[in-house]
């Protein structure tokens, strides 16, 4: 039996699709494998189109009529951000024939707005001790970044016939810097890399290739890595610093803890709105 809502008939299509994306977006996240959280998704995808079909009636029962300047001109930034009509049309697998249809979905998204704006309103204005408390609630989501500082010694492989002497020269030098050689000399007198610059200086994850972030990022302060390969040759590295992450000082985030809680205010006004919408609507029938 399809899902009905206050006499809408939902085509399966569109929940299919939602589900789907639902599905992929945990896939994503590496949180699913294979079915075995179908029935909760199909369920999130429900609740997802009952919401969105609701908030649509109760704003076209609100709002029905929008100026059609305000649709006109929202279109045509549509069009803008896409870089012109062509490619507008394009992007969105729509052909000039059937603007209208651009039209119509501008117009209910339009109506949304203003339902939406209307639920939220008056929105909070943050104090700076409400920021404050915010602040200190979510210290984890504002730490710096753990950086390190690593010298770096790298040998290209031009022949696969080189690969084993290479690798076995690059031990000797890792022995002797545990030996207490000094590496920074042994790297810049061995390396190929041209400019001899064998301190990498402060760096993040996401630097530089996966292959070295895995291997200098699992090492402590004053450790010499063992030797490892990688798309380019074979690399030696030693970490010369590490940088623990650290809170960002409230002051400067601020403003984006001020739009966090704007957004919280939204998003649980919005489930209110739902929330009542739900309680006095006539849904019947599954996504099956």
């Amino acid at each position: 039996m399809p899902l009905t809502i206050n006499g809408e008939s939902i085509p399966p299509e569109i929940l299919q699709e939602e589900f789907q994306n639902i599905k992929s977006h945990y896939e994503r996240m590496a949180r699913v494998s294979c079915c075995e959280r179908d029935p909760e998704f199909r369920q999130y995808a429900r609740d997802n189109i009952t919401a969105r079909v609701l908030l649509n009636q109760e704003a076209e029962r609100r709002f029905p009529s929008i100026p059609p300047e305000d649709i006109a001109a929202r279109v045509e930034a549509l069009i803008s951000e896409h870089g012109g009509r062509d490619q507008f049309f394009a992007a969105t697998g729509l052909t000039p024939e059937s603007e209208h249809l651009v039209h119509d979905d501008v117009r209910a998204g339009l109506r949304v707005d203003l339902l939406l704006r209307e639920a939220w309103s008056p929105e909070p204005e943050p104090s700076p001790a409400d920021l404050k408390a915010w602040y200190d609630a979510h210290l984890g989501e504002f730490m710096t970044p753990e950086e390190i500082r690593a010298s770096h010694l790298f040998k290209q492989v031009e022949k696969s016939e080189d690969r084993e002497a290479i690798y076995q020269s690059l031990r000797s030098l890792r022995a002797e810097a545990r030996s207490g050689a000094d590496f920074d000399a042994l790297a810049r007198t061995h390396t190929d890399k041209e400019d001899k610059l064998v301190d990498l200086g402060w760096f993040r994850r996401g630097d530089y290739m996966e292959e070295f972030d895995l291997i200098v990022f699992s090492l402590e302060e004053g450790e010499i890595s063992p030797v490892f390969a990688s798309h380019w040759g074979f690399h030696l590295a030693k970490i010369t610093g590490r940088r623990p992450p650290a809170p960002k000082p409230c002051d400067e985030v601020a403003p984006e803890i001020r739009e966090r809680i704007l957004h919280d205010h939204r998003q649980e006004a919005t489930r209110q709105l739902v929330a009542a919408l739900r309680q006095s609507a006539d849904i019947t029938g599954t996504e099956d």
